[in-house]
Order: structure tokens, then C-alpha cells, then sequence
């Protein structure tokens, strides 16, 4: 039990009841999330890619529940398909940076020296680019797109798996369950990967939830700015800069996308601090 825990018990109830509407928020965003994204792939109630100018900027209806943006296109259509824009960036991005950031960070940690200066060196350098920078050189290197976003994304992401595996590597590596592997012939790999990574897996999990809703809000503003998403694609970066000219006009157009955004990002957040707390014993 923690400190302020033990010295008020009285914080205990608030205490659980909060991390269980965490959790609960944060799987039940979590599970929408997943479930538009699928739906968005089969079926949406309009063509979300279809231009109907005799239905531009129309109010939310029964036939359009959402309205639609400047072009006539259906807006809830495009959220459903954004969905699918959206985790598909989350999970690639968020493999990239945790496959990679788990393997540097194993070596950094395991085994120190030389090679962890030169690691440590890297990163450091790579985290002095902003993801929005990085996505421009990238661009400027390939083009525009989608796939150009997530490597952006994910090789932002590099360094805080990094860190945090580095970490847990250099504070399980000496503990004498490891030792007593090491008396039995295991090697390195095997000490890594069937010893040390069960015992950093957690922290890595709270910290790849984190980084889903930070990919899904990066993918969003570069493709506000035309870095990401390419029209006609939907997207719900792209969704808020066609609809920004309009807003006045249409304000449905931005606030619904915004909305989604929002309440997507602080779901994930809350998860990720749900789990943290659940998983971290010292917090228990």
C-alpha cells in the first residue's frame, strides 16, 4: 500500500473507484474504437469517398445523423472510416517504436559499456526531432502519405522504449534469479527474452497504450497540415482542415471530428493510467 493510502485509508474507496472508471472508460473507448474502425472497413451508411453537391453542409438529419462537410460527403461515413485510418497508424506506429526501442534498449541495458554510449548518444539525438519535423523530412524523402506518417510516428517513439526497457534491463539484470539462470548455461538471448522481458512486459504495455493515443493524435495533426492522409482518404485530420473555412457555416463539421479525437485520446490516457496502476505493484 502506498504512503498517502496508508496514512489516510479514507482515500482508499476514491482511490478504487477511480482507477475502476479508468479501466472501464478506457476499454469501453477502446472497444468502440476497434469496433468503428471494423465497420468502417464493411459498411457505412453512405460512400464516405463520394462527393454530392445538392448535399453540401447539411445539418445533422435522419438521413445523414452527422451532417455533411463541404463536399456532400456523408460525416459520419468518414468518421467510421477515419476509425480505420486511425488504428491502423496506432498499431503500426506503435510497433515500430516498441520492437525497435525493446531491441536497442535490451542491448543498451544488458549489455552497457560502449555499446550504451553510442545507443544512448543515438536516441538522444533522435529525440531532439519533433515528430512534426520528422514527418517533414520523411516527406521530403519519400512524399506526402499515410505510411510516411506512421514511420514518422513509430521512429518518434523510439526513444521512450528505449528508455524505458534500458531501464528495467539494468534493474532485473543483477536480481538472483537471473544469476542463478546464468549458473545453468543460459545464454544472453535466452536470459533476455525468457527471464528479463516477463518482468518489464507490464511497464512496456502501459506505455505502448500511451502511445497509441499519442499516434492517433500525431496521425490527426499531420494530416491537418497535409503530411499525412492524402485526400480523397478520410481521415480526421483531414476532416477538420476542410471543415476549418466552414466552421461558422457548418459547425458540425469540425466538432464532431474534434470530439471523436478527444474523447478517443483521453480514453486511451485514462487506460494507460488504469493499467499502470493495476500493474505497478508499488502502487497497489
Amino acid at each position: 500500500m502506498n504512503q498517502i493510502t496508508s496514512q489516510n485509508p479514507e482515500l482508499e474507496p476514491k482511490r478504487t473507484a477511480r482507477l475502476e472508471f479508468n479501466l472501464l472508460f478506457g476499454f469501453a473507448t477502446l472497444g468502440l474504437l476497434v469496433f468503428a474502425a471494423i465497420l468502417g472497413l464493411i459498411w457505412t451508411p453512405h460512400n464516405p469517398t463520394f462527393q454530392n453537391f445538392a448535399v453540401q453542409l447539411q445539418a445533422p438529419s435522419w438521413v445523414y445523423p452527422l451532417g455533411t462537410d463541404n463536399f456532400g460527403r456523408d460525416t459520419l461515413s468518414r468518421l467510421l472510416r477515419g476509425a480505420s485510418t486511425s488504428v491502423l497508424v496506432g498499431v503500426i506506429s506503435v510497433g515500430i517504436g516498441s520492437s525497435l526501442g525493446l531491441l536497442l534498449g535490451m542491448l543498451s541495458g544488458w549489455f552497457g559499456g560502449l555499446l550504451d554510449d553510442i545507443i544512448m548518444r543515438v536516441l538522444d539525438a533522435l529525440s531532439a526531432f519533433p515528430t512534426i519535423l520528422l514527418a517533414l523530412l520523411i516527406a521530403v524523402i519519400l512524399r506526402p502519405n499515410i505510411w510516411s506518417a506512421m514511420l514518422a510516428v513509430g521512429i518518434s517513439s523510439i526513444p521512450t522504449f528505449a528508455r524505458l526497457t534500458r531501464a528495467g534491463v539494468i534493474s532485473t539484470k543483477n536480481l538472483d534469479f537471473i544469476d542463478g539462470a546464468k549458473a545453468l548455461g543460459a545464454k544472453d538471448m535466452r536470459l533476455l527474452f525468457r527471464h528479463v522481458l516477463p518482468n518489464i512486459a507490464s511497464a512496456l504495455i502501459v506505455q505502448a497504450t500511451f502511445a497509441f493515443g499519442i499516434a492517433i493524435l500525431a496521425e490527426a495533426a499531420l494530416s491537418y497540415l497535409g503530411l499525412g492522409t492524402q485526400p480523397p482518404a478520410p481521415s480526421w485530420g483531414v476532416m477538420l482542415r476542410d471543415a476549418q473555412t466552414f466552421i461558422y457555416q457548418s459547425s458540425w463539421a469540425t466538432i464532431f471530428p474534434g470530439l471523436t479525437i478527444a474523447i478517443t485520446v483521453l480514453g486511451l490516457n485514462l487506460l494507460g493510467d488504469g493499467l499502470r496502476d493495476r500493474l505497478d505493484p508499488r502502487r497497489s
